[in-house]
């Protein structure tokens, strides 16, 4: 599941699923208690002038320590997570800039972000690598990432059972990738990991609990 809506292919129109259902299981699945503790501990190191890749819902408002917080700007292409993202700013009295668009063209200059923040969200982009390449492009010298995501299982039962559902679960979940290998797509793209870490969510089957998170930095 994902905190962040793919937008349509180019010259479509989302169907009613993914228009109206989608955004309220994304909702609903990523507020479960096992990912709202996650949250909780990755959230809070964000500081400076911080992005939230995948903003819609706005479920890590709660998380973020405003000490730390110059400004905050929020991206998403979901209209319809945007709006649950602008209500909840708004209750909890959260100055930010919401934007509508994708990872793979951000609408920002270079060197603009201190950190970037994406949970649950590189699972349903359409091109990690490009994503990858937007991240370290609109970060500043010493920017960092943190990220918290679901992703490849590290052990072969639940990976192959990843592989058998990642199609339907696809097409039932916003277009979310059970099976992308999180921390090595850091890896790959040229970016330092520290504090990596990972393990399943309790009460989750294992083909869907495998969490990832950690903080990268461009090499």
């Amino acid at each position: 599941m994902s905190d962040n809506q793919p937008r349509p292919r180019a010259g479509s129109q989302p169907n009613f699923w993914e228009k109206h259902a989608v955004p309220r299981i994304i909702k609903f699945a990523c507020s479960q208690p096992a990912v709202m503790k996650d949250r909780s501990e990755v959230v809070p190191k964000a500081k400076g002038h911080v992005l939230e890749l995948g903003c819609g819902g706005g479920i890590n408002l709660q998380f973020y320590d405003r000490t730390k917080i110059d400004k905050l700007t929020g991206l998403d292409p979901s209209a319809e997570l945007l709006d649950y993202t602008r209500s909840e700013a708004q209750d909890r009295g959260f100055d930010m800039e919401i934007l509508n668009g994708i990872g793979e063209a951000m609408p920002f200059e270079p060197d603009s972000f201190d950190t970037i923040l994406t949970t649950f969200t590189l699972c349903s982009v359409q091109d990690g690598k490009q994503v990858l390449n937007e991240m370290r492009r609109v970060l500043k010298p010493g920017g960092k990432i943190l990220f918290l995501e679901h992703g490849r299982a590290p052990d072969k039962g639940p990976e192959k059972w990843q592989q058998r559902i990642e199609p339907m679960w696809k097409h039932i979940a916003g277009g979310c990738h059970l099976h992308r290998p999180v921390s090595k797509l850091f890896t790959a793209e040229g970016f330092a990991l520290q504090e990596e870490g990972g393990h399943y969510a309790p009460k989750t089957p294992r083909w869907l609990g495998w969490m990832e998170f950690g903080e990268a930095r461009p090499l």
